[in-house]
């Protein structure tokens, strides 16, 4: 069961009410290009992840299957003692990410936004599970069984969503002794040096006291990272700080000094390449959000594009077990070019306007394929029939569609005239 997949309704249910909540209280909570940048990351991982769990998840089966020291029943004390180790092991690797570089590469991304609302638990690396798999390995050594894990670890992720909030103040004393909480992950997202790598609890609190990671929420948070990403751009905001890596290793003048700037904490350089380099004192009132301005009109197109685009991707999740896996590699790759041409325009960037023309005529042309018989699409797209007048919607739905979103996007080709090749 795709508890996550379930959920998505209601994440966008709560992001509408804080931002009701924001708009009554005359907060700033939300900046458009931020949060279309959170989900545009959150629809790459989901979708990637049709690819990656498969993997992670037959590694987990066939430890336990093969290596299991023990066979644990299934039962209350048994599930809420697997839902401890979860936490226990997220909290290992959570606190491991911030703590090396090539694991920080995996997790960067969620903390690169600027703001705190709910959209930014939505903002995952998109290969950030191909890292963390790894260290839940001891449970299936245990015997825990695959299934209970998969989804006590979904309910473990899903809560960490509620707490990407400003809405919330600080708990009862009790409930904030014990459980991660808006306050407690409101520090670990700041840039305050007495806040850096702080409080990596998924659910609980309780191990960041145990191990000394524990940062009560004092002065205000500054959100973000100490190098800011400067980007709206999904799929560089992934992989820039891994190709910045590479780059610093590459200069390394001997083996030792390659390991360590890839084991080491974030940051950390040898003399000759100019030391380890210390985060500043940051205070909200001077901090520089990242930002480029753009014509409103453009937002629009593009919230239009981001209503179309969270429908197919979700649609996508919901039936991606019907579809070949030749379709699936067909539609993610269209779903992160998407992502990364809207991300482009957020920039203004002439190649993502240039890239929107043959993105948006290319579902017309798999739709129109996709109802001939002899076509490529019709043997390998679903393992069950789909009634003919889903199929006409369809295509009816796609080219009006297209259609309307050329016109709407040929209107701003004087906005985009300045040319920019850069890929940010």
């Amino acid at each position: 069961m795709e508890y996550i997949v379930l959920a998505i309704p209601v994440f966008f249910l709560l992001i509408g009410l804080e931002l009701l909540f924001g708009k009554l209280k005359k907060t700033s909570w939300y900046r458009f290009n931020d949060a279309i940048t959170n989900i545009s990351c959150g629809i790459g991982q989901q979708v990637l992840g049709v690819f990656l769990k498969v993997a992670v998840f037959i590694g987990y089966v066939w430890i336990f299957e093969h290596l299991r020291l023990f066979t644990i029943p299934v039962n209350l004390f048994t599930i809420f003692i697997l839902f401890v180790g979860v936490d226990f092991f997220y909290y290992w690797f959570h606190r491991l990410a911030h703590e090396i570089s090539i694991l920080w590469g995996s997790h960067i991304v969620h903390h690169q936004s600027e703001e705190y609302n709910l959209t930014v638990a939505l903002r995952q690396g998109w290969v950030q599970s191909a890292f963390s798999w790894v260290f839940y390995i001891p449970l299936a050594f245990m015997g825990f069984d695959p299934f209970v894990f998969l989804a006590v670890s979904a309910f473990q992720t899903l809560y960490q969503f509620w707490i990407h909030t400003r809405a919330i103040g600080k708990l009862p004393k009790v409930v904030e002794y014990i459980f991660n909480t808006p306050s407690h992950h409101r520090v670990h997202h700041g840039i305050n040096p007495k806040y850096l790598d702080k409080n990596h609890g998924g659910t609980l609190i309780l191990f960041d006291r145990m191990f000394g990671t524990f940062q009560e929420e004092e002065e205000e948070v500054v959100y973000g990272i100490t190098s800011q990403a400067k980007s709206w751009n999904p799929l560089w905001l992934n992989f820039a700080y891994w190709i910045d890596l590479l780059k610093l290793v590459s200069k390394g003048r001997n083996l030792k000094d390659k390991w360590q700037i890839l084991t080491k904490p974030p940051g950390w350089k040898p003399d000759y390449l100019g030391g380890v380099e210390k985060p500043g004192e940051v205070k909200p009132e001077t901090f520089q959000k990242f930002d480029v301005q753009i014509p409103e009109k453009v937002n629009y197109y593009v919230l239009f594009q981001y209503v179309i685009l969270i429908a197919a991707a979700s649609a996508f999740l919901f039936f991606e077990s019907h579809f070949g896996w030749i379709v699936k590699s067909v539609v993610v790759l269209y779903l992160i070019i998407t992502i990364v041409s809207l991300g482009g325009l957020l920039e203004k960037k002439q190649w993502a306007w240039k890239m929107e023309l043959p993105r948006l005529i290319f579902p017309v042309i798999a739709a129109i394929l996709f109802t001939r018989k002899e076509s490529f699409f019709s043997s390998i797209t679903f393992t069950a029939e789909i009634p003919s007048f889903y199929v006409i919607f369809l295509i009816l739905g796609v080219i009006s569609f297209a259609l309307i979103s050329i016109l709407w996007i040929n209107a701003f080709r004087n906005i985009f005239k300045t040319p920019d090749l850069s890929i940010k």
